[in-house]
This record gives C-alpha cells, sequence and structure tokens, in this order.
C-alpha cells in the first residue's frame, strides 16, 4: 500500500508501548487524524524533531479504512516552532492552540481554512504584537469555524439591536448561554452570573471577523485588550465540548509570570 503524504501540524502526541507515540496531527487535506509512530521514543528515531508540538511537517502515512489509527511511516520538517518555546507566554499560546484544536474538530474531516489559521497565527506570534492578539484572533475564528459563534449585534433573549446607533445597548454574557444579553435580560431569573462584553471588544471582533491579523488597526495588544472577548469565546467552546480547557485560565495567568 503506498504511503500518503499530507502537510499536517502536529496536536499531541503520548507514549504507547515502550518505544512508540501515539501522534494526533491535522493534515491540511485529510483534517485531524491520529496515528502510531513505531520507535519514534528512540534516541535515532527517524521521526526526530518532527513530532514536537505544532512542528509544520509532511507526514507520510499508511491509512487503512477498516483501522481508526494510521501508520507513520515519516515526517519531514518544514518549520519548527523551537524558537518560540524559549517564550514562556508563547509557549502557553502554543499549548492553547494545540488543546483548542484538538478538542474542537473532528476526526478525519478536512477543514483547510482551520489548518491556514492556524498557520496565520502561528506566524503572528512571532511578531512585535505577541500572544494577545494571535490568541483572540485565534480563539474568534476557531469558534467562527466551528459553527459555533452566536450572534454578537442582537440580544439572544429578546432579539433587540444592541448596536443600535441611537439607542446603544451593553452586552452581557453568561456560561452556558450561546449568545449575548441586553441589560434588561440579564436581570431575568435563571441567567445567573454574568459579565459584559464591551462595544469596543464587539467592534473588534466585527474587525477580525473581516480583516487579516496582521492588517488590524489596533498596533498595541495588551492582556487587558479583548479580555472580555478571550472569556466570552472560551466560555462557547467550552460549552461545546462540554469540558474545561485546561491551558484558557493558563493564558490570561501567564501575564503574572
Amino acid at each position: 500500500m503506498p504511503a500518503r503524504v499530507s502537510e499536517a501540524l502536529v496536536l499531541r502526541t503520548y507514549p504507547l508501548k515502550e518505544a512508540d507515540l501515539v501522534v494526533s496531527f491535522l493534515t491540511r487535506d485529510q483534517g485531524k487524524l491520529r496515528g502510531v509512530a513505531k520507535r519514534a521514543r528512540r534516541p535515532k528515531s527517524s521521526f526526530g524533531a518532527g513530532l514536537e508540538r505544532l512542528s509544520h511537517v509532511r507526514m507520510a502515512y499508511f491509512q487503512r479504512e477498516t483501522r481508526e489509527l494510521v501508520n507513520l511511516d515519516s515526517c519531514e520538517l518544514i518549520r519548527s516552532q523551537f524558537d518560540l518555546v524559549s517564550d514562556y507566554r508563547a509557549g502557553v499560546a502554543l499549548d492553547y492552540f494545540a488543546e483548542v484544536s484538538e478538542q474542537m474538530l473532528p476526526p478525519a474531516e478536512p477543514n483547510e481554512k482551520f489548518f491556514r489559521l492556524l498557520l496565520t497565527v502561528l506566524g503572528d506570534l512571532r511578531t512585535a504584537s505577541g500572544m494577545w492578539r494571535a490568541v483572540t484572533y485565534f480563539s474568534l475564528w476557531a469558534v467562527r469555524l466551528s459553527g459555533w459563534l452566536p450572534e454578537l449585534q442582537v440580544c439572544l433573549g429578546c432579539g433587540s439591536a444592541l448596536d443600535d446607533p441611537e439607542s446603544p445597548e451593553r452586552a452581557f454574557f453568561s456560561r452556558g448561554r450561546a449568545g449575548l444579553l441586553c441589560g434588561h435580560c440579564r436581570q431575568l431569573p435563571g441567567v445567573g452570573s454574568n459579565w459584559e462584553l464591551s462595544a469596543e471588544s464587539r467592534t473588534m471582533a466585527a474587525e477580525m471577523l473581516r480583516t487579516p491579523v496582521a492588517q488590524l488597526s489596533k498596533k498595541e495588544w495588551g492582556p487587558a485588550t479583548a479580555a472580555d472577548l478571550r472569556r466570552f469565546l472560551v466560555q462557547q467552546m467550552e460549552a461545546h465540548v462540554e469540558r474545561r480547557l485546561i491551558t484558557a485560565p493558563m493564558i490570561e495567568e501567564s501575564v503574572f509570570s
């Protein structure tokens, strides 16, 4: 059986037996796959550094319809993320990108847009804007490409416009609700704890949905920039994958490191 070769990004590896690795990787053409890399944990493994977190590679593998795991034959390293690991915050961002991708992407469903999103934010991590812009942009588009991004201009409760120029509304969100609430609806019974999503962050989200990350108008990003938007997006992701993201709080806590 001839090997298939796909451009891929490595998401996660974990040990199997004494010397093997199970590798979760996102391919440009086949979506997210899992495979076994034989003897990958040995010092002289032919895989080398190609299986490090979010390495950009050309992966050669054998795929059979009757088996969930593919057999990895080799990988050619296109770009390592080793230069980012020395920066703690960038390293946390890499963990976040990998976890979100691993949890949100269904197996074996091609999603080239998500693949290109990862390549884009990995490149943006290396710019002067740092991790905050890359993480925020990635979070928004990860939710959008997964089909889970709710309407940001309309109240989920009453349907009123939140961005009416004549009478703009404040917007609020709460865990487990797929959308925003106006000031009136946030006070209804059963809403529970809620947080405000500022008009500035909603405007930034609208710009990110229509503008490449490198061309965004805001040039200086800090931990407070769009922090409410990131919180909202993380809650949307966690509601759909039905688990808490381990790396999400680490992102916000990294400001103190």
